[in-house]
């Protein structure tokens, strides 16, 4: 199987790979496949045989669009590793009002063949180190759903942005939403291409519908995340070589993820669905590695955590952020005592009567697409998104103003929020153009 890392030429695959997803195209895409696959595959051509494992088609798959964590590979703690790479398309309906039976078998026989072409994420092999498979959340905005005349319950994103204090000017816009994630770059390029008819094939699937009669794609985000990418994406700032993420900790353990249960709809019209809130920000990384690693360490934990105990990136917590109840009740305390409140300790806070959180990651990483700095992307499930207004608000300065400074009170005064989605995430059976029907 190809290697997603680095080839014989002495260049950084990773790094050409992130320049290549971020352009996007089939220029792009061919020299994408040119470094990702083996010398010994390098004289075939995108539309011959499988590159790549191929998947067994929707109908063998989990009926809930994010029921990931079966498909992901999982560290040796046991934590669920997002894919590398992603690529956020921002979609336009130019369909029929409402749509028509053949615009919807058109949107979910091209669904159903990027889900033959390739696996679902590791194809379930627990053992998988690299996800050599796709993965993929389609979602529908408010917008959406009051254009084909079936408005359904979910907050909308200028709704969201007032609840959290941010400019409800900052919206995405879209209509849908269309997330394409995983380790290799040539894999999104070549979904991109066939779901909009560029491409007739995919992995040697022949593609039996398209997006583009019903779609267009308004604005597309590229992303990476994963050890050392930040750093090579970001060579101007001060991120640690071996960092998965641009603020240089781990983000995803195994206690501050929701369940899948938790975060999907139980009832209703919409069973099995889920909302995803998508979200482009920017970090201010001069700042936050103008300071020491104990600081760091405080801000984003909490202070009682000591930084040998972290260690650089994180990895020496094992599957444990090691934030705890007591922890999140001991906020203002600590606000008195260090000066300092840590990011985990407050967004802990927003947790159930179980303590058990409430949004689930389903990607995040530095944006591949932005030159003037540190965009970033963050996207998460949740069953409604009450969960995510209340984890955010619980990020926020609050009582604790005249104990903490804005800038030692997590890592939101970090954080500038560029644009920000809502998005209904349909079970799969009626992801293709859904109209709600009571």
């Amino acid at each position: 199987m190809p290697s997603p890392d680095r080839g014989s030429r002495g260049v950084s695959r990773r790094d050409f790979v992130t320049a290549a997803v971020a352009i996007g195209g089939s220029a792009a895409l061919s020299a994408c496949l040119d470094r990702e696959v083996d010398d010994a595959d390098a004289t075939a051509t995108p539309s011959d045989a499988p590159r790549f494992p191929t998947g067994p088609g929707p109908e063998s798959l989990p009926g809930r669009q994010h029921a990931w964590n079966r498909y992901l590979v999982s560290d040796a703690h046991g934590n669920t590793v997002l894919p590398q790479r992603q690529v956020v398309l921002g979609l336009e309906y130019v369909g029929s009002t409402p749509p028509t039976e053949a615009e919807r078998t058109r949107v979910a026989d091209a669904l159903a063949s990027a889900e033959r072409a390739y696996a679902w994420g590791t194809g379930g092999d627990p053992a998988a180190a690299v996800n050599d498979g796709l993965l993929t959340l389609f979602g529908y905005s408010n917008r959406y759903f009051e254009r084909v005349g079936a408005p359904v319950d979910l907050r909308s994103p200028e709704s969201v942005l007032e609840a959290v204090g941010e400019d409800p000017d900052r919206t995405d816009g879209f209509d849908a939403l269309l997330l394409l994630s995983s380790d290799y770059g040539s894999i999104l390029l070549e979904t991109e291409q066939a779901l909009f008819g560029e491409r007739d094939t995919l992995n040697g699937e022949r593609m039996a519908g398209g997006l583009e009669d019903v779609f267009e794609i308004v604005e597309r985000r590229s992303g990476v995340a994963g050890k050392g990418l930040p750093a090579e994406q970001l060579p101007d700032e001060d991120v640690p070589t071996s960092a998965p993420m641009s603020m240089g900790f781990r983000s995803s353990f195994a206690d501050n993820q929701a369940p899948e249960d938790r975060v999907t709809r139980q009832d209703g019209p919409f069973a099995g669905a889920t909302t995803l809130l998508a979200s482009r920000l920017h970090i201010d990384l001069d700042r936050w590695y103008d300071q020491s690693v104990d600081e760091r360490v405080g801000e984003m934990f909490c202070p009682a955590h000591d930084a040998d105990d972290v260690g650089e990136t994180g990895a020496r917590l094992g599957s444990d952020s090691g934030i705890t109840e007591a922890d999140a009740d001991r906020v203002a305390e600590d606000a008195a005592e260090y000066g300092v409140v840590g990011h985990g300790q407050k967004v802990a806070r927003a947790r159930d009567d179980d303590f058990e959180p409430r949004i689930l990651r389903r990607t995040e990483g530095v944006a591949g697409d932005v030159d003037d700095g540190a965009g970033f992307n963050f996207h998460s499930v949740q069953r409604d998104l009450d969960a995510f207004v209340d984890t955010r608000l619980a990020m926020n300065p609050d009582e604790y103003d005249d104990d903490v400074p804005a800038e030692r009170h997590g890592i939101a005064d970090y954080l500038e929020t560029v644009a920000r989605g809502t998005f209904l995430v349909p079970p799969r059976e009626r992801r293709a153009l859904p109209v709600h029907e009571p």
